[in-house]
């Protein structure tokens, strides 16, 4: 068996021309190739995908529910309902000091829609988004789908993969028009502070046509005391060129109910609402009332559930850093580990094949071992693995002898 890298490949009879660069996304395809492991009988563990055991909160679902019975199941504005636009303001103020009116305020299917709509909004062909590398792929494509061009920009380990303000300032070019700032980072769990920040604020504040993405969908989760600031917090004099993106699904259990959300200068705004309105029309509007409840409703459950993460963070980091050819640094945030596999790179399995890659090994553990990862080539670093560490201890434990096992066998 083996996984199939999501490569772009030219488009059959009929599509357009620019389906041929674009590629699909990596975990999705893991998952499926999951699904249809089990669909087989097999005993598969997925710690690939970006999903949380945690629960929707009681409430919320309790809210949902009222909305549901009220037959609250219209169409609703397409930037969002103003009860939800409300309370995504006052979180940008509680959680990051930010005040946005509600023309500044975009509500959509998803933080991944946000995303998409600022691209389509702003983008003409040939133009270049910079993306720091490590990094979650669906950026390089959906600016590809969007017409522009990625530029992808190496962060390196021994800068705890964050980037530098010397890369960032020779990846600009006259056609730069977004930089992508994911924090904390998404694979490598990277947190940066809001004097690394300020050192990236002062290379953009000489070249006043370049838009900061920030996108923050994972601020609640980071470690040892730690915070996330973002961009417009730490330099104010960015915020009218900042887009600040953030959403329900991760901090609150609430990926399957597609809510995402941003505030940002209003010109930018309406126009993402148009292109919204060409495409998903409006949020759900069930999920909408859901997600209000979240953001009023009691905010304990989130240092809570951080705090159960870090303590999944230190247990499983430390059984995969004690498998053979493996290396686990602790992240600062999110839920993945982002491990080398450069030990076990030359080695080969029982049946005779070398590992020569990320990929291959992540292919190997899920072949021996029932165990699903993402392979680091996808996400743009190689020789390494990203393993979510979101399911129950229990799952993880399991997941860890797995693995060692795995990695012993190889020759």
């Amino acid at each position: 068996m083996t996984l199939v890298s999501p490569t772009l490949d030219a488009p059959a009879d009929g599509l357009a021309a620019r389906m041929g660069r674009i590629a699909a996304s990596p975990a999705s395809i893991l998952r499926r190739r999951a699904r249809e492991l089990r669909a087989e009988g097999r005993d598969v563990i997925e710690l690939s995908a970006g999903d949380l055991d945690f629960p929707t909160p009681d409430h919320v679902v309790a809210a949902a529910h009222r909305a549901a019975l009220a037959q609250e199941t219209g169409y609703t504005d397409t930037d969002g309902t103003p009860a939800l636009k409300d309370a995504v303001r006052a979180a940008f103020a509680r959680q990051n000091g930010l005040s946005y009116g509600p023309d500044e305020i975009i509500v959509s299917t998803g933080s991944t829609q946000v995303l998409f709509s600022a691209f389509a909004a702003t983008l003409e062909p040939g133009d270049e988004v910079i993306v720091p590398q490590p990094c979650w792929a669906p950026y390089l494509n959906q600016v590809r789908l969007a017409g522009g061009v990625p530029v992808p920009v190496a962060c390196p380990p021994d800068n705890g993969f964050k980037l530098r303000p010397a890369d960032l300032n020779r990846a600009i070019t006259d056609r730069t028009r977004w930089v992508v700032l994911n924090n904390p980072v998404n694979p490598t769990g990277a947190v940066y502070d809001a004097a690394d920040l300020s050192a990236l604020a002062r290379v953009l504040l000489d070249f006043p046509g370049i838009r900061v993405l920030a996108d923050g969908l994972y601020e609640h989760i980071v470690f040892d005391g730690q915070r996330a600031p973002t961009m417009a917090e730490v330099e104010q004099q960015l915020k009218p060129r900042t887009l600040t993106v953030s959403g329900v699904a991760k901090a609150y259990g609430m990926e399957g109910w597609r809510i995402g959300y941003a505030g940002g200068p209003a010109p930018l705004v309406r126009a993402m609402a148009k292109v919204q309105s060409l495409t998903t029309g409006c949020p759900s509007s069930i999920s909408q009332a859901a997600a209000v409840a979240a953001l009023t409703g009691p905010q304990t459950l989130l240092a809570e559930r951080a705090a159960e993460l870090q303590r999944r963070r230190d247990r499983f980091a430390a059984l995969l850093d004690g498998c053979a050819g493996l290396a686990c640094p602790l992240p600062e945030g999110t839920f993945y580990l982002i491990v080398s596999c450069a030990g076990v790179i030359g080695r080969r399995t029982v049946a005779g094949k070398p590992i020569e890659t990320g990929r291959d090994f992540a292919a190997h553990l899920l072949e021996t071992a029932g165990v699903a990862v993402l392979a680091g080539e996808d996400c743009g670093l190689s020789n390494h693995v990203r393993v979510s560490f979101g399911q129950p201890m229990a799952t993880l434990e399991e997941a860890a002898r797995r693995i060692a096992r795995a990695c012993a066998e190889l020759r």
